[in-house]
């Protein structure tokens, strides 16, 4: 990985880092095993998943709510079927 994404990579990191343990887990979970294969269009959905607040995010990832987008929807979805 070049140095300008280890850099990337520390920061969105940072940015998982939610005030909520389950929250911290998925998120970190994908940037684990889905960063580095990510082509450009997963990477900006997970930095719009950062951008959301956290009991949006909740709400998403428990299935009490579906994101009104279908394709942040879907990568949702994916996140949540990852194993653990």
């Amino acid at each position: 990985m070049a140095n300008g994404d280890d850099a990337e990579l520390r920061r969105l990191r940072w940015r998982c880092r939610r005030g909520m343990r389950e929250l911290d887990q998925l998120m970190v979970r994908w940037l684990d095993a889905r960063f580095e294969i990510a082509d450009e269009r997963e990477r900006a959905l997970f930095v719009r998943l950062l951008d959301s607040e956290d009991d949006r995010l909740w709400a998403w990832f428990m299935a009490r709510e579906t994101p009104d987008d279908a394709e942040l929807a879907d990568f949702v979805a994916a996140v949540r079927e990852l194993p653990h």
